[in-house]
């Protein structure tokens, strides 16, 4: 069976290129569920219900998600080709010093974006509007501010390497008036009933998001926010402690391979094995730095109350360190309501402890890092290669 219009057609346009029409979800023929494929949502289903089994036992529940989201915003800006750090973001002291303004505010739009996206599901289903309500925030003030921020194109968009044109773009999505036909089809199919397993119907709508390519810039972002979107209203995660961006980013390759062997062969089977394969590792890595966070607030805790001079301020201190791993005295005096001289003394504590480190040699306004927890969580955000 000749399956490489399965997805849809590559049809020749007016100026001489080709452009991808996507056809309807569900695929047709139907995808083939095989042994593989149910082995791999087996384990996907595991590994989430797991992860958000821990989410019940966090002592504090928005702290963890709040250091969670940022985790995938910077991942997920990296592989848009953002230089900033998890370090970076965190250290939001005084944002115009850092060197890397422009990527730390993208990062941050994405953050708001996650966190607005998600406080609007809870009155708007997932929709074409919210998708543009998303969007104009994830654009405001950044890179691509220019191109639509909140609207979808009315213009031809293409992907490839830097200076190529429509005629020598890797792949080339619908023309504007198909694209929005696609569109309203994929909005039908978010609340379609079927009975296609729900991990596996998010792996299709991700493709095709991708596939349609909506907006003129920030389609890799909004298709990533999709999936813990998704995830959450489905009431798979009561919490976004999914960082699905890691896994994209360590196979960056694959991923993008696998779409296209979708569009051009069909080849949804594949597709969905190595995004099941994703949901089940980084599930699994989530509930793991859940538990090495969870144990290290618990020894944290014992040695504070042991160690410190003024243990309930001590304890205090540490619960803000996991909304704000990089501090300095000043701040840590006004989060306190203590004197200058006091947060310095308990700070000094924490350092002789080795819960705090000196994160500069600036003597005035000196900052300070909570470096095993931010350790834990900068895992996969390393800049080690260019994106």
């Amino acid at each position: 069976m000749d399956s490489s219009n399965r997805s849809g057609t590559f049809i020749k346009q007016p100026y001489d290129y080709t452009a991808f029409i996507p056809k309807t979800l569900p695929p047709d023929p139907p995808l083939t569920i095989d042994f593989e494929i149910m082995t791999l949502l087996s384990k996907a289903d595991r590994c989430l219900g797991r992860l958000d089994g821990i989410t019940q036992t966090l002592p504090n529940p928005d702290l963890f998600v709040a250091m969670y989201v940022k985790k995938e915003a910077v991942l997920s800006s990296q592989i848009e080709g953002t230089q900033a750090s998890l370090i970076d973001i965190l250290d939001v002291s005084d944002p115009k010093s850092n060197e890397k303004v422009k990527d730390v505010e993208e990062v941050i739009n994405y953050i708001h974006a996650m966190n607005y996206g998600l406080s609007r599901l809870k009155e708007l289903p997932l929709s074409l509007r919210l998708f543009r309500e998303i969007h104009e925030i994830l654009l405001s003030g950044v890179r691509g501010c220019e191109r639509s921020p909140g609207e979808f194109r009315s213009s031809q968009n293409w992907i490839g390497p830097p200076g190529c044109t429509l005629s020598t773009a890797v792949f080339v999505p619908p023309p504007p008036h198909e694209m929005l036909t696609a569109l309203g089809e994929l909005e039908k199919y978010f609340h379609s009933s079927d009975d296609i397993p729900p991990l596996i119907k998010i792996g299709l709508i991700h493709a095709q998001f991708e596939t349609i390519h909506p907006f003129l810039d920030g389609n890799g972002r909004m298709g990533r926010l999709l999936i813990t979107f998704w995830l959450c209203q489905q009431e798979i995660l009561s919490q976004p402690l999914l960082y699905i961006s890691y896994y994209f980013k360590m196979n960056k390759i694959e991923y993008y391979d696998r779409l296209m062997a979708v569009r051009k062969r069909g080849d949804w089977e594949d597709w969905i094995k190595f995004f099941l394969k994703g949901l089940a590792e980084v599930s699994a890595e989530s509930t793991d730095t859940a538990k090495r966070i969870l144990k290290m607030k618990e020894d944290h805790s014992k040695l504070v109350n042991t160690s410190v001079k003024n243990p309930a301020n001590g304890l205090k201190l540490l619960e803000i360190l996991f909304e704000h791993p990089v501090i300095t005295i000043n701040f840590v005096s006004q989060e306190l309501s203590v004197s200058y001289p006091t947060a310095n003394v308990l700070v000094s504590e924490f350092c002789e402890l080795g819960i705090l480190h000196h994160g500069s040699t600036a003597q005035r306004n000196r900052k300070y890092i909570y470096s095993s927890y931010v350790d834990i969580l900068q895992a996969g955000t390393e800049l080690t290669e260019k994106l």
